[in-house]
């Protein structure tokens, strides 16, 4: 491994409380014989197909959001890359007491990943669902360990949270407890749709903005518009014909805000400045569902909705969902 480790080609690539009687299981650093008797099992993933011959004792998660299911099916991983800036443990409600005092080593920020460091851990596993991982840092990694890439058939980052749930399932040899995480969830989903069947009529959109002028509305395929549509809301197809090619974004002018008049706005920001200097852009202002007040401003952090529905994984959606239903159902 020490021969691998010195030739490592460093690759980066750019692009971020509530329980149930089903909850997780209560996560040890390794898979504790579990599911031992499920191996070998084959994954099929964007670079190919893996086999996994027995259950892992160490795993690595490379994808933005993997630790979340891999927690909920009891594994605690030994190394995370950090997301939101934030060491992606004890920050979120939803994780903090599964990781405890086992804290997994920092191994990348995003998609840089320090492949020394995950050498140096020696995972028996790898992987990488919501991730960006390219085919050279996949070559790299599958010199020394297993590694298990994101979904074959969906664009990066464009994977329902339920194909990487299971993916993350089979390869920890826990199908049937990933199956019934989904479940579960799905029919927290159903709770809420029936509770409001006025969302089904309803359009709504999920934007932010990190500085003056400059606008992201978000696809379809981005993990916050998932969950909403889940929540039983239309989306607007414009925002996806915006977007370039593979992006989750549609990137807006000033100009172009009117895609977002929609019945319900959801602005997922970074605080209370830039929520007031968006309510200040004189073209936002002139908008419906502006004037009329459907738009709603929640926070990445503190309170931790915005990061919830970003992560929108098995762990994160009963709190999202808890968080920004009573905001949405105030709207009138």
């Amino acid at each position: 491994m020490a021969a691998v480790v010195a030739a490592l080609a460093l690759t980066a690539c750019g692009g971020g409380t509530d329980s149930s009687s089903s909850g997780p299981d209560s996560p040890s650093p390794a898979g504790g014989g579990a599911g031992s008797a499920a191996f070998p099992v084959t994954v099929e993933h964007k670079y190919g197909s893996t086999t996994i011959e027995e259950e892992p004792e160490k795993v690595v998660t490379l994808g933005l959001s993997d630790q979340d299911a891999v927690l909920a099916l009891g594994v605690r991983p030994v190394g995370a890359v950090d997301w939101f800036k934030e060491k992606p443990y004890g920050k979120w409600p939803w994780t903090r007491e599964l990781w405890g005092s086992d804290t997994p080593e920092i191994v990348g920020e995003r998609d840089e990943y320090n492949m020394e460091k995950i050498a140096a851990l020696q995972p028996d596993l790898v992987i990488a669902q919501y991730s960006g991982m390219k085919k050279e840092q996949y070559d790299t990694l599958s010199k020394f360990t297993k590694v298990v890439a994101q979904p074959r058939d969906y664009p990066d980052y464009g994977a329902p949270w339920q194909e990487m749930t299971r993916q993350v399932g089979t390869s920890l040899g826990k199908d049937e407890q990933a199956e019934k995480l989904i479940e579960d969830i799905d029919a927290r989903f159903g709770e809420v749709r029936d509770a409001n069947p006025r969302f089904g009529s309803l359009t709504l959109a999920v934007a932010d903005s990190f500085e003056a002028g400059k606008y992201s509305a978000f696809t379809a395929t981005d993990p916050k518009a998932i969950f909403f549509k889940e929540l039983g809301f239309q989306s607007k197809p414009e925002i996806d014909k915006l977007a370039k090619p593979g992006w989750n974004v549609a990137e807006l002018s000033a100009e172009k805000l009117n895609v977002l008049d929609v019945d319900r706005l959801v602005w997922v920001t970074s605080g209370t400045d830039a929520d007031d200097r968006i309510k200040a852009e004189p073209l936002y202002r002139k908008l419906k569902v502006s004037q009329d007040k459907r738009d709603l401003f929640v926070p990445y952090q503190d309170p931790d909705i915005g990061a919830a529905f970003s992560f929108n994984t098995v762990l994160s959606i009963p709190y999202a969902i808890e968080e920004i239903t009573p905001l949405l159902t105030a709207v009138e």
